[in-house]
């Protein structure tokens, strides 16, 4: 996560990053989302930010005992739950386009094959299913928020987080 926050700070995309650094897209996706790295991966990438290694590994990684430049590095929790929400919202619009799309194509093929609106039933099955992700996303009703989720975790481990 801290390799998405320098990244986003300096507006690159992944594929940039991937440029600039010499590794490939899938590993700085793969770093990205919290799993292990090479050393080379790592100094790589600290060369292309101008920090150090210790900098960039992921806190349960990292000394304790860190200088303050350090630690502004870091993701504090409302970061994480940040980028968090901007990658479930970027899956909803990618979910929404595709839909967009794709229903365009099936009614333009209704249309010209037959007369019996079918598309009907492809819109309204994807409709629901859509509907639902939105609702998920921006949390509407207040079904299965994060205050849902740590009561139920809370209830699963019989004790406080």
């Amino acid at each position: 996560m801290i390799v998405k926050k320098l990244r986003l700070q300096h507006s690159w995309s992944q594929e940039q990053l991937a440029q600039f650094s010499g590794l490939s897209k899938r590993t700085i996706q793969r770093i990205e989302r919290g799993k292990s790295a090479s050393l080379e991966s790592w100094k790589s990438l600290a060369a292309v930010f101008e920090v150090t290694v210790e900098e960039l590994k992921p806190e349960t990684e990292m000394n304790t005992e860190s200088n303050n430049n350090t630690t502004s590095n870091r993701l504090t929790e409302e970061e994480a739950d940040a980028l968090e929400y901007v990658e479930e919202l970027k899956a909803f619009y990618l979910h929404l386009m595709t839909f967009a799309v794709v229903i365009i194509f099936l009614v333009i093929v209704n249309f010209m094959t037959s007369s019996y609106p079918w598309v009907l039933w492809a819109i309204g099955g994807w409709g629901v299913g859509l509907a639902m992700h939105a609702i998920m996303t921006f949390d509407w009703f207040g079904i299965f928020s994060s205050e849902w989720e740590k009561k139920q975790v809370e209830k699963r481990l019989g004790r406080k987080l």
